[in-house]
C-alpha cells in the first residue's frame, strides 16, 4: 500500500461567505495541489472539503498521514466525536443535529477506502505545506 501524505486547509472570508479549500498530496518526491471554493460556505465546511478532495484525489487505497490545523477535523477522529454523533443518530451531546453531516458521512466513505492517521499541525507557523494550502486556500476563496 502506498504511503502518502496529505496537507490540508480551508479558509473563508466572513463566517459564512465566499470560501476556499486546498490540499497538497506528496508522494515518494512527487507533489500535487489542488485547491477550489465556494461561494457562500463556512470555515468548518472548507476544512472538511479540503480533506475529502484531498482524499478523493488518491486513485487506490493508500496509507495516509492526513495534516490539519483544524481542530474540528482532526479531534473529530482523534477524540472520538464521529463515532458518538453516529451512536447517538448523528446528535451532539446536547442533542442537536451534527452540523455538515453530508460531509462527514462523505469522508467517513473515504476513511473506509483508505488508511487514515490524522495529524494537528499548528497553524501559521513554519510548516512549509501548511502555509502553502494556506495560500491556496485564501486565493480559492478571494476567486469566489
Amino acid at each position: 500500500m502506498k504511503k502518502v501524505s496529505i496537507y490540508t486547509d480551508g479558509a473563508c472570508k466572513g463566517n459564512p461567505g465566499p470560501g476556499g479549500w486546498a490540499a497538497v498530496l506528496i508522494y515518494n518526491h512527487y507533489e500535487k495541489e489542488i485547491y477550489g471554493g465556494e461561494r457562500h460556505t463556512t470555515n468548518q465546511k472548507m476544512e472538511l472539503k479540503a480533506a475529502i478532495e484531498g482524499l478523493k484525489a488518491l486513485r487506490e487505497p493508500c496509507e495516509v498521514d492526513l495534516f490539519s490545523d483544524s481542530a474540528y477535523l482532526i479531534n473529530a477522529f482523534k477524540l472520538g466525536w464521529l463515532e458518538k454523533w453516529q451512536h447517538n443518530g448523528w446528535k451532539t451531546a446536547a442533542r442537536e443535529p451534527v452540523d455538515n453531516q453530508d460531509l462527514w458521512r462523505e469522508l467517513l466513505k473515504l476513511c473506509s477506502y483508505h488508511r487514515v492517521q490524522w495529524i494537528k499541525v499548528r497553524g501559521h507557523s513554519d510548516n512549509e505545506y501548511n502555509n502553502r494550502c494556506d495560500q491556496l486556500a485564501r486565493k480559492a476563496a478571494a476567486e469566489q
